[in-house]
């Protein structure tokens, strides 16, 4: 009998990709590829974190049902087996780490010390991949023994037992790449799946905090053939939905070419006739504040579909945190780019969401914060109200040093006013602003179509549709069963969701 081959999906957050289910991040399809290419014919099993969990728990969960539970929510078809694959399989790749802090309704990944528990009945190769390996390699006394070898961005069929420390050729990754017809039908769910545009950073100055450089320090960018080609391998094994989301600025593609932009948007509606989702994600201001940013946006009104989301980040209003970050965006340069994307997308597409709308990213913690921080963050968010713009999202976050950041280089600074108060800070822009543009944008009787209830908490039935940060509508009360289509009516609004009522079941 052949031993399995196993990819563990403890989950990845960065800046610029998501690897929490439903996205299907860079990471896992790497490790697909690679394993798939490396071993023609093996028996190469998807499990989760989730999985793992409900089996080490003899598949008892925390909650009592009709609630469901964030622990063993994203389960494969390989539950059942996921001890017995992890003790027989010939290899596990790990595929985990968070960048930057981040908080899921209906996940929670996988930390090191979970993932050595789960490694403990492995007795075959273990390798680890993802943002997890700066961590082990920067702490190895940590990590030590857990795995044979560390990829820390990519993972081909020629260093899959080496180790990497560096990302492959993306020619070298396209040689790997195959059908993920078997990747897909193990997921039961609907996958979004991350599409890379390139690596490292457009802007001249990179901004302190930030981990992407390190990726790549000089920037590589895919042709627009190779993303095509992947989103209709993708597409041909089942996906239906795509995010351009894995780069620090999709607007800065082949250095804000228009031309390039259309044929990519264009060749994967074509590629992907029948797509549900085409959203992208990051967006660099100063390349959207620019004459081509609002072409650039034009094109993505015109060829994604609606509910999309460009987030920008101005990381700080504050030019004293600006200047000794290098953030390089003034609050000028911010507010010209959400015009630009309100000009472009702020028009309501057929299923009631504006087709682009800004996201915009918020740090607290920089060094050089003050109290005055806080006062120039809430006064510019107010003239964005008062001017009668829209925005779709607002993170709001504390920082985190990611080593190799020269961030993290600094010695050991005072503790930034927001250390004690971050909660109440962000409290502030909650209900003054996050709330007043949900009311803005989702207003109180707008019908909205298409959604699918994915959480059953103790509050209510959590509705959305598939997409680009998503909006969160709860129905308070309802116990429905998880994948019920609906479409909901407005009735309420908070800061991070809006409040609804179901009004028939979706056709």
């Amino acid at each position: 009998m052949r031993k399995p081959i196993v990819i563990l999906d403890c989950f990845t957050v960065e800046p610029s990709g998501l690897g929490v289910p439903p996205y299907m991040s860079t990471y896992v399809r790497a490790a697909w590829s690679a394993l798939t290419t490396s071993r023609p014919g093996a028996d190469v099993r998807y499990l989760t974190i989730d999985d793992v969990r409900w089996c080490l728990a003899d598949g008892a969960s925390g909650v009592e049902p009709p609630l469901s539970d964030p622990l063993t929510y994203s389960a494969t078809v390989n539950r059942a087996e996921a001890i017995e694959l992890l003790t027989s399989a010939d290899i596990v790749v790990v595929i985990a780490g968070d960048k930057v802090p981040s908080v899921h309704l209906h996940a929670v990944n996988g930390g090191s010390e979970e993932i050595s528990r789960a490694l403990a009945c492995v007795r075959g190769r273990r390798y680890l991949l993802g943002p997890m390996s700066t961590y082990a390699l920067t702490a190895p006394s940590e990590y030590a023994g857990m795995f044979d070898a560390i990829h820390t961005h990519t993972v081909t069929s020629g260093d899959l037992g080496l180790g990497s420390r560096t990302p492959a050729a993306y020619e070298r990754l396209r040689k790997d790449r195959g059908s993920f017809a078997g990747l897909v039908d193990q997921m039961k769910w609907r996958p979004i799946a991350e599409l890379e545009l390139y690596r490292g950073c457009t802007r001249r100055k990179f901004c302190d905090f930030c981990n992407e450089p390190g990726k790549s320090p000089l920037v590589v960018f895919r042709d627009v053939k190779d993303v095509i080609e992947e989103a209709a391998q993708l597409y041909a094994a089942g996906v239906r939905n795509f995010r351009l989301g894995q780069q620090t600025c999709f607007f800065s593609y082949r250095n804000r070419d228009e031309t390039a932009v259309r044929a990519l948007l264009a060749g994967i509606r074509a590629r992907c006739p029948d797509l549900e989702v085409l959203h992208i994600d990051n967006a660099d201001p100063l390349a959207v504040a620019a004459p081509v940013g609002l072409r650039i946006a034009n094109l993505v009104a015109e060829f994604c579909t609606e509910g999309n989301c460009a987030p920008m980040g101005i990381e700080s209003f504050d030019p004293a945190v600006i200047e000794r970050n290098t953030l390089t965006c003034t609050p000028d340069i911010l507010h010209r780019a959400v015009e630009h994307i309100n000009q472009a997308g702020a028009e309501r597409g057929p299923r009631g969401l504006p087709k682009l709308l800004p996201g915009l990213n918020l740090i607290y913690g920089l060094p050089g914060e003050t109290h005055a921080t806080h006062i120039a963050n809430l006064t510019h968010l107010g003239r964005i109200l008062d001017s009668g713009l829209l925005c779709h999202r607002t993170n709001v976050r504390q920082v985190r040093a990611f080593p190799g950041t020269p961030l993290a280089a600094l010695d050991e600074q005072a503790k930034p006013p927001s250390a004690e108060h971050f909660a109440s800070w962000k409290a502030d822009i909650d209900h003054g602003w996050d709330q007043a543009m949900k009311e803005r944008v989702y207003p109180t009787g707008l019908k909205i179509p298409g959604l699918h209830s994915y959480f059953v908490s103790d509050q209510g039935t959590w509705f959305r549709r598939l997409g680009s940060y998503s909006i969160q509508i709860v129905e308070s009360g309802a116990f429905i069963p998880v994948g019920t289509e609906a479409a909901l009516t407005v009735t309420g609004h908070a800061p991070r969701v809006i409040y609804g009522e179901r009004l028939a079941a979706a056709a």
